[in-house]
């Protein structure tokens, strides 16, 4: 992962609001080896099970993790009313807002990344916002059955330091499926035996998904401490 590029204040302090999104921290005991952003996927909100023990587990190896909610996911939390994603447009602005708030927040590497669309959307911006890091947890490379309409065309010269944790089996881009896609030299895959889009195994395949998560999350620590 690259070095940090800018300072701001002290990472210690209090969260504030950002323009965009109420920022939800987990920080280490210690003192903080990186910040990742971490955005949720299409239909879960930030604080979701999968969300919450990442966040958890990456706090556990010395990150400090921020997340947000998108637009439609905040609109959500707050009447109740069940809504497509943004726009990619939108979705993409509400990124931006996000990580200048909190690069003024912090001091040293600061990554960007996500589960699923998440993931993706900070996939489109790494090399603009220069972000010293992506991480992706479950990439759509394409939708569920339509392998033969990939979404990598940025992927083939992204310049990022990139980690991509990936369910063998995911149905949005299985291990063989993904092997014929032209992707940049900057991208690192993680894969996960047997998995599914959220990491989860088969049970033949003699591993849990917390055994799973725990190696993601080291997967993820290595990379943003490097």
């Amino acid at each position: 992962m690259r070095e940090g590029q800018r300072s701001g204040i002290d990472a210690g302090q209090q969260a504030q609001e950002s323009p965009a999104a109420e920022l939800l921290w987990d920080r280490p005991t210690g003192a903080s080896q990186a910040t990742l952003i971490l955005a949720h996927g299409a239909g879960a909100p930030m604080d979701s099970d999968f969300m919450n023990l990442m966040a958890q587990k990456l706090a556990a190896r010395g990150l400090t993790v921020v997340r947000f909610e998108f637009d439609y996911m905040a609109a959500l939390r707050q009447d109740g009313k069940k809504r497509p994603p943004n726009p990619q447009a939108k979705l993409l602005d509400c990124w931006r807002a996000v990580y200048a708030a909190v690069r003024h927040q912090v001091t040293g590497p600061l990554a960007i990344g996500g589960k699923s669309m998440g993931g993706r959307m900070a996939s489109l911006l790494a090399d603009e916002l220069q972000a010293d890091g992506l991480v992706c947890l479950g990439y759509p490379f394409h939708a569920i059955g339509k392998a033969d309409k990939p979404r990598t065309a940025h992927l083939a010269d992204l310049k990022t330091p990139t980690l991509i944790v990936q369910g063998e089996r995911d149905a949005m881009g299985d291990r063989h499926t993904v092997a014929s896609f032209q992707l940049s030299a900057a991208i690192e895959l993680c894969w996960l035996t047997a998995g599914d889009h959220d990491l989860k195994p088969l049970k033949v395949s003699g591993y849990s998904h917390e055994q799973h998560l725990e190696s993601a999350a080291d997967a993820v620590a290595g990379f943003l401490k490097t």
